[in-house]
């Protein structure tokens, strides 16, 4: 994957970087490698998982705006 910073990738391509790093440490490296891995995997684990409660919270207030809309007009 071309090296983007973590801020700049999509959830998807997140996804594929942590694929491929899972199947890099299921083969043969060096500690620091496989550190060095890690150490990215749990980065972006928690850049996704901030991704997507962001996601969720943008729906929640989406729904209570309609939800409000709705009222103020019956």
């Amino acid at each position: 994957m071309p090296s983007k910073k973590k801020d700049d990738l999509t959830l998807e391509q997140m996804l594929i970087r942590l694929d491929e790093i899972s199947a890099l440490l299921d083969s043969d490296l060096e500690l620091d490698k496989a550190l060095s891995l890690y150490e990215e995997g749990v980065s972006l684990i928690k850049s996704a998982n901030k991704m997507i409660t962001d996601a969720e919270a943008k729906i929640k207030t989406l729904n209570l705006s309609d939800i409000q809309e709705e009222k103020t007009h019956e």
